[in-house]
């Protein structure tokens, strides 16, 4: 794994896109996999008209939570035109709560279509808890 505290890369992938996101926890894990998916997408959002959203999810464990954080998120910039550039999140196994601040967005240059579960484990060691995303394009 990585030594540097927390960070995301793009990988390679044939058809899709793909990066491998690492941080010391789950919920810097998550924001780092949010960052990737808006790097990736070339996601610039407003300097004005702040917003704070409040996000609860369920799932049956921690890699499923992911994809639906990740898919809440593309939902909302479809939706409401929204990307955040900040998560204040709690995030355990099976359930995530916290607050998204961000802005409306002004520029996505690439779309996402969904996040997929295809090969997608968290995996844990002493120091840091790593993924491998891939995104539907």
């Amino acid at each position: 794994m990585e030594n540097h505290e927390s960070g995301f890369i793009e990988l390679d992938h044939t058809a899709d896109w793909s990066v491998r996101v690492w941080a010391p926890d789950l919920p810097r894990l998550f924001e780092q996999a949010a960052s990737a998916m808006y790097a990736l997408m070339g996601v610039e959002l407003a300097a004005v008209d702040h917003r704070v959203i409040k996000v609860e999810l369920e799932a049956p464990d921690a890699e499923s939570l992911l994809v639906a954080f990740l898919n809440e998120l593309l939902y909302l910039g479809e939706e409401e035109g929204l990307g955040f550039e900040r998560c204040d999140l709690r995030v355990g196994e099976t359930h995530l709560e916290g607050r998204l601040y961000g802005a409306p967005q002004v520029v996505q240059r690439k779309e996402i279509k969904a996040v997929t579960y295809h090969g997608l484990e968290i995996k844990r060691d002493d120091r840091e808890v790593e993924a491998t995303i891939i995104f539907d394009v």
